[in-house]
């Protein structure tokens, strides 16, 4: 169930992703009364043949277009006329040019249609963010309330952190929310460091230069997390905890004889019992109790902790302060992106790490449907996507935006045949950044 749920979300996203990306290039040259002859979610061929495997799951026609839903969800298309992509079908472009031909058009036009789904992708990404800042604000870890320190992951302790850090600054700004202390633009800086309180002690941890190299290759999940200690926050229906009759604010203290104080002492005694039962000593308002869990296979029992004694300072949004707010986080989220593959270009991260195909992003929406999650990383991906295909890849829109600028300086449009071949290019590079992807996905799924 939790994997249906997953793939559920994925295909879900891109779906939406896709058909926004799509409606851009698809109201755009209807604007310029270019004749559009497919519009479809999903391809109806073996992408990126497309004379292979055609048929469609569902289609209809209307006016001069053919909507429809294909069999291979790895994207979708409009097919343009007069266009030259991989979704050409059997177009022949050696007859002089018709009106409502994409070819006919001006440059400039031709250049607002490839322009189209990168401008709708940033819009959607846009709305979504402000969405989520208006119904949901901001809602940030006070740094000083974790006082528990961090649990360093075992990449972070590598870099010199160690269980227990109070991280009082990062390259020297004092850090006031604990989200703060590994964000973006942390990671994106030059020689990072970090102060931290251990023990009585002021430390300095300084991050190495491969450091991000390191943490694409080393680390799943958080670099640190604050230290928690065990309370419930929320239990899930069915599970092995309601089943036992732990509730919203208990603090487990026990497990069979054993204290605990921290949620990383539970885990480990939680594998030792999975698939067992055992007596968990809980404390509710005053009273202490024993109730009686019977641990999953997985060595879950099915609730999300917390710690009631963190505290953290809310934003709310109104409707009118959230859009550029939302704007501000898109601006944000193409910064890190640029920034990212500058890092790329310099070496500091792997390519085949920095990228994720479908299998790899299932893994971030989780195995429970969190819409909180669920509109972040689909506004996320939406902008990742605005900017993959503004590189000027050719196949990709920024490639044929390159063709257009090269013809609006010259003032020669660029040849049929000499397009074909751009083409062909394109979808060679596309279908090996496809291997690369779907391969490192898979790999990363067995280690």
């Amino acid at each position: 169930m939790q994997t249906f749920t997953m793939i559920a979300q994925v295909i879900a996203a891109l779906s939406i992703l896709v058909l926004i990306h799509e409606l851009g290039h698809f109201l755009a040259a209807k604007l310029f009364k270019i004749k559009v002859d497919k519009f479809y979610l999903f391809f109806d061929f073996l992408f990126p043949m497309p004379s292979v495997l055609n048929f469609a799951l569902f289609k209809f026609k209307k006016g001069d277009t053919e909507y429809g839903l294909g069999w291979f969800p790895m994207g979708g298309y409009v097919q343009i006329n007069g266009m030259v992509d991989e979704n050409m079908g059997n177009q022949d472009l050696t007859n002089p040019a018709e009106p409502w031909e994409f070819r006919s058009k001006p440059a400039w036009q031709r250049m607002v249609v490839m322009l189209g789904g990168i401008i709708f992708n940033v819009i959607l990404g846009i709305i979504i963010f402000a969405g989520i800042k208006y119904y949901y604000g901001e809602k940030m870890l006070i740094n000083g309330t974790v006082k528990h320190g961090i649990a360093p992951s075992e990449l972070a302790q590598e870099m010199g952190f160690k269980l227990g850090d109070k991280i009082e600054a990062v390259n020297g700004k004092t850090i006031i929310h604990l989200d703060d202390a590994l964000n973006s633009e942390i990671l994106m800086s030059e020689k990072p460091y970090y102060t931290v309180k251990r023990n009585d002690s002021i430390i300095e941890v300084k991050l190495p230069d491969d450091f991000l190299k390191k943490l694409t290759k080393k680390t799943k999940g958080a670099f640190f997390t604050p230290r928690m200690e065990l309370y419930v926050q929320k239990v899930n229906s069915g599970s092995a905890a309601e089943k036992a009759g732990l509730q919203p604010k208990d603090k487990i203290i026990g497990v069979d004889t054993i204290k605990i104080i921290l949620f990383e002492e539970f885990q480990p005694l939680l594998m030792a019992y999975k698939g067992k039962s055992t007596k968990l000593t809980v404390v509710r308002n005053n009273d202490t109790l024993a109730l009686t869990a019977l641990i999953g296979t997985d060595g879950k029992l099915g609730f999300m902790p917390t710690d009631l004694n963190w505290k953290f300072d809310t934003v709310s949004y109104s409707l009118l302060s959230s859009i550029p707010a939302g704007i501000n986080q898109a601006y944000e989220t193409i910064a890190n992106q640029v920034a990212g593959w500058g890092k790329i270009f310099k070496g500091d991260i792997p390519l085949n790490k920095a990228v994720q195909g479908p299998i790899g992003i299932a893994d971030y929406f989780g195995p429970t449907w969190d819409w909180l999650n669920f509109w972040m990383l689909t506004a996320l991906i939406s902008m990742g996507l605005a900017f993959m295909n503004f590189l000027p890849i050719p196949a990709l829109d920024g490639g044929h935006v390159v063709l257009l600028i090269i013809e609006m300086i010259t003032k020669k449009p660029i040849s049929i045949k000499t397009q074909e071949r751009v083409q062909t290019v394109g979808t060679i590079i596309l279908l090996t950044l496809m291997v690369l992807i779907f391969g490192n996905d898979i790999i990363n799924k067995f280690k």
